[in-house]
């Protein structure tokens, strides 16, 4: 028979914690800025990673897809572990893990190693990112301020993902490719010195038995969808695609179906029902579907039409970050005042007027359309991170916010994936289709640039100036036509967020 968990009331006169507390949150916020900077960072040091390791093509995709494969398998898995053994625990293994393998990636001589080395730092970043998110929920009892410490931690996310394409610019002018690797050590040594000081342990009081059966099942059910995602966005439909995909429906399938039927089960399936719950983890992966699609081919038009460099392209970003990290401290004041269920689908109107934006001035060709329209799609993405995530931790019992910590996260990965997968497709797509090449082009050149807008670029720049020239102006063309039309899907996905938010947020966590 399957036991229903209760959802405890968590009270706004519950304890408030001291300058201990808030200086455990910052202890905590350098695994969450190590892991988002990690996430962009990589791609700027892969030119220099080929050139020194000459990866085969499958190699090359598979240094940069091994990594959210292995993380996105493993959330759940160590968020309940976490919940048994330790939080803190869990973060200082995975902190400890996560720094020795940069090190060892940082210089590694073979592609093959490399390979091995970021499967491992996706084994321990799986460790991290729960570990934090839950032991907010165990040191801060007072949901004000909890609110506001998952608004910083939401924020930690944003100024990571800015950082990254300016650190690894900066870094990559000066050093090595194994420098981006190797920033994991002095970030994590402080974590691993401090958290035993000011960071409590916690963990679930009844945990019930190790269950290797879900564990494996967990991981057999979300490696295939990442990878038929993946899958997806490289290489298009395929009957390969659609078979790792089914795979991993069905293995989800048999999950569920142990989790209905067990005591105590590793997920508790009975938090789904939950409309707080179920409609944030919702309005999590649509949102970062949204502001990671966005990232997708708005840097590409920086960098290729605008002809930015990689550092410059990332400064032009931070204004957007910084009005996401102020969105979601600005909305915990106003959360207390206005439920969420108007107070998210508010917030996304400004982020569908960011892509409308982007939509309606692809003629442009200066910088500052793109920068007010990131600012503006970034405040109701801020809003809409707090909120969710805060939604997501108060609607579960304390003593599993490791695991539902976990599905937030793998919420997070599946929206990064789905965003490249889905917006990024369709603009490929797109281009593809309104690319009208000049006549002249020698076979392989007019293949090069109809595969991608970079192909189209390094072609151009290859060829006699007038063809050359003449390419790159229907590249550009038909790069900013997809540009538009995918701008107004990704506005409809921002809808739909809103609407899910409308609907189910309705049920609120009692506080």
């Amino acid at each position: 028979m399957t036991r229903t968990a209760s959802i405890p009331t968590t009270e706004t006169d519950a304890p408030r914690v001291g300058a201990r507390g808030w200086a455990a949150l910052v202890v905590l916020m350098l695994p969450v800025l190590l892991v988002s900077v990690d996430n962009t960072v990589l791609s700027f040091a892969l030119p220099e990673i080929s050139i020194a390791l000459a990866p085969t093509g499958a190699e090359q995709l598979w240094i940069i897809d091994v990594y959210p494969l292995v993380l996105a398998g493993l959330l759940v898995t160590m968020g309940t572990l976490g919940d048994r053994f330790g939080r803190r625990r869990m973060l200082l293994i995975g902190a400890t893990g996560f720094a020795a393998v940069s090190a060892l990636a940082a210089f590694a001589p073979t592609a093959g190693l490399l390979i091995a080395a970021r499967a491992l730092l996706g084994l321990f970043g799986a460790m991290l990112m729960p570990s934090t998110l839950s032991l907010l929920r165990s040191i801060f009892q007072n949901r004000d301020q909890r609110r506001m410490a998952i608004a910083v931690w939401a924020s930690a996310f944003s100024a990571g993902s800015a950082l990254g394409p300016i650190v690894g610019g900066f870094l990559l002018e000066h050093f090595a490719w194994g420098s981006v690797f190797l920033i994991a050590v002095p970030v994590l040594i402080p974590l691993l010195i401090a958290a035993p000081l000011l960071v409590p342990e916690s963990r679930d009081p009844n945990p019930g038995r190790i269950d290797l059966i879900s564990i494996v099942l967990s991981m057999a059910a979300m490696i295939p969808v990442v990878y038929a995602i993946k899958s997806l966005a490289v290489d298009g439909p395929s009957l390969s695609a659609g078979g790792w995909a089914l795979l991993g429906i069905f293995m989800g399938y048999l999950f569920v179906r142990r989790q209905l039927r067990a005591e105590i089960p590793m997920l508790d399936m009975a938090l789904f029902r939950r409309g707080s719950f179920s409609g944030a983890i919702l309005v999590n992966l649509l949102s970062v579907v949204a502001l990671v699609g966005f990232l997708y081919f708005v840097s590409q038009h920086l960098q290729l039409v605008l002809g930015l460099s990689p550092m410059t392209a990332g400064l032009a970003l931070v204004p957007g970050m910084l009005a996401m990290i102020v969105a979601g401290l600005t909305v915990v004041p106003i959360s207390r005042r206005v439920p969420p269920h108007v107070v998210v689908p508010a917030g996304l109107v400004f982020s569908v007027a960011g892509y409308l934006i982007v939509a309606f001035t692809t003629h442009e060709h200066g910088v500052a359309p793109l920068v007010i329209a990131f600012v503006v799609l970034g405040i109701g993405i801020g809003a809409a991170e707090t909120i969710s995530n805060e939604l997501i931790l108060s609607s579960a019992p304390a003593a599993k916010a490791g695991a539902a910590s976990a599905v937030s996260e793998t919420a997070y990965e599946l929206g990064a994936v789905l965003g490249t997968a889905i917006l990024g497709g369709l603009i490929t797509a797109f281009y593809r289709g309104a690319l009208v090449l000049p006549a002249g082009l020698p076979a392989e050149v007019a293949h090069a640039a109809t595969e991608t807008l970079a192909g189209a670029y390094t072609a151009a720049h290859e060829l006699p100036a007038a063809l050359g020239d003449a390419l790159w102006e229907a590249a550009s063309a038909a790069f900013g036509s997809g540009v538009m039309v995918t701008s107004l899907i990704g506005a409809g996905l921002v809808v739909v967020a809103g609407v899910i938010a409308g609907v189910t947020l309705r049920t609120r966590t009692s506080h």
